[in-house]
């Protein structure tokens, strides 16, 4: 049985527009909660559960970024790598094209994250990759309830078992949505990638991206799904897309 080592990739490029004027001197992934920098809830949560290997993409205000972790996680028994996307173009290349873009510097299986989501008890599971990585499946996501700011939800999830939470995801068009009495759920941002939904046929870029081709992941994760290769788990812990400065002041005043 082949053995995977399992790397994560935290997205942290984008510029923050609904945050500003936070985000004006801050890039959003720095921005705190309780004191601690959201990227560095993640980091704890990698460290904790053993993956070693870190990826991070910048752009905005990108230069913070490896400061701040490099200063915040020194002596970890952790690899920090980084993609300059604002170095390389200019600009942040989204989801799927800096996915793509930092591919050479991750496994042909690895975590996903964004940098701007706060999911502390999130358990980045050691046995839950290796399955993934055996299995035929090219990304495996992670789905919550519904909050308030998208109310519409993004994908369906088929469960396996009745209630055991874990089944398929199910692409469900837009147009669907007032006659298709399928619940619907937000994706996370937290997920298990293979690095082969990033090549043909799935994608179209080209290795390593070198032309800094800008390209969201949902039309991939779609993708993935209309093929049957994209599982998914309902995951019902502490959650909150930090999206704006609303929500993050009242993340801060839940104790």
């Amino acid at each position: 049985m082949t053995s995977f080592s399992f790397s994560a990739m935290l997205l942290a490029a984008g510029r923050g527009e609904r945050m500003r004027p936070l985000t004006d001197a801050t890039p959003k992934p720095l921005l705190t909660v309780h004191g601690r920098a959201l990227l560095d809830w993640h980091m704890a949560a990698l460290q904790r559960d053993g993956v070693r290997d870190v990826v991070v993409n910048t752009a905005w205000l990108g230069a913070q970024i490896p400061a701040h972790l490099n200063a915040a996680w020194p002596g970890q028994d952790m690899r920090l790598q980084y993609s300059h996307e604002q170095n390389d173009f200019g600009h942040a290349l989204e989801t799927a094209g800096g996915i793509a873009r930092a591919l050479p510097l991750l496994g042909e299986a690895f975590w996903l994250a964004a940098g701007d989501v706060f999911a502390p008890d999130f358990v980045f599971d050691a046995a839950t990759a290796q399955a993934f990585a055996q299995s035929d499946d090219l990304a495996h996501v992670w789905l919550v309830p519904n909050p308030a700011h998208n109310p519409k939800g993004d994908f369906g999830l088929a469960e396996s078992a009745a209630g055991s939470g874990t089944g398929r995801a199910v692409h469900l068009p837009p147009a669907d949505v007032t006659r298709d009495l399928r619940p619907r759920f937000t994706y996370s941002t937290v997920a298990l990638l293979k690095a082969d939904l990033f090549r043909a046929p799935w994608c179209d870029i080209a290795p390593g991206n070198p032309q800094g081709v800008v390209a969201p992941l949902a039309p991939l994760l779609r993708k993935a799904m209309d093929g049957g290769r994209c599982g998914a788990t309902l995951y019902t812990g502490r959650w909150t897309d930090v999206g704006t400065p609303e929500r993050l002041a009242a993340l801060n005043a839940d104790h």
